[in-house]
C-alpha cells in the first residue's frame, strides 16, 4: 500500500483521560496491539538522520501475529506530519530482515509500544505507551481539516504537535541517556523479532 501519512502526533501526561475523552465523543475502540518496531538504516545512518525510516514491524493483536515492511519518506514542510508511506505485509519476518541485512542494511533500533486504536469518523486516534517517551496520541485523517476537528473534539487543541518519528525521538533520548543498547522493550520482554 502506498499513500500520503497525514497526522498530528501530541505528547499528553496521561492516556486515560483522553480514552474517557474518546468515550463521550462516541469514537469507536477497535483494539490493542504490541507493536516491535526494528529499524534498519545503511552504516552512515543516513534514513534515521533525515527522519525517513525502513521498518520491519511485529504487529501482535487478540492472539494473532503480522509483519510489516514499511518505508516512510522525509516529512514535508507542514504544520502537520506529512510524508509519503509505502507498507506491504510480509509472511516470513526472518528472511524479510535476511534480505534487507543482503542489500547492506543493518539493524540499527528495535522498540516496542503499546498501541489502542480508535476511530471517529475519517479519522484513526491511536494510543500510544512507549519506553523511555512515554505517552502520544496520533490523530490520523484524510486531511488537517478533520485532523484539526478531532483534536479540538478531544481538548487537546493547545498541544504543540510533534513532527519527529518514534524512531528519531527514540534515538535522541538514547543519545541523551548516553545508552548504547538499541533495543527497548516494555516490561522487560526480550523475545526476538
Amino acid at each position: 500500500m502506498m499513500c500520503k501519512e497525514i497526522e498530528a502526533k501530541l505528547k499528553v501526561d496521561s492516556l486515560q483521560e483522553v480514552e474517557r475523552k474518546l468515550t463521550e465523543i462516541g469514537a469507536e475502540y477497535l483494539t490493542e496491539q504490541l507493536q516491535r518496531d526494528c529499524y534498519f538504516d545503511d552504516r552512515q545512518r543516513s534514513l534515521i538522520e533525515t527522519d525517513r525510516c525502513l521498518r520491519l514491524r511485529r504487529q501482535s493483536s487478540a492472539g494473532s501475529e503480522k509483519f510489516f515492511l514499511t518505508y516512510k519518506g522525509a516529512k514535508e514542510s507542514d504544520k502537520f506530519k506529512k510524508r509519503q508511506e509505502i507498507e506491504t505485509e510480509v509472511d516470513n519476518a526472518v528472511m524479510t530482515e535476511r534480505l534487507l541485512i543482503e542489500l547492506g542494511y543493518e539493524k540499527a533500533m528495535t522498540f516496542e509500544k503499546k498501541r489502542r486504536l480508535w476511530r471517529l469518523g475519517e479519522c484513526n486516534i491511536v494510543l500510544d505507551q512507549l519506553p523511555l517517551l512515554d505517552c502520544f496520541v496520533e490523530i490520523e485523517g484524510p486531511d488537517a481539516e478533520r485532523i484539526v476537528d478531532v483534536q479540538q473534539r478531544l481538548e487537546l487543541a493547545h498541544l504543540p504537535h510533534i513532527g519527529q518519528s518514534y524512531a528519531l525521538l527514540m534515538e535522541q533520548k538514547l543519545n541523551q541517556l548516553g545508552r548504547k543498547k538499541r533495543e527497548i522493550f516494555l516490561g522487560g520482554s526480550g523475545k526476538k523479532l
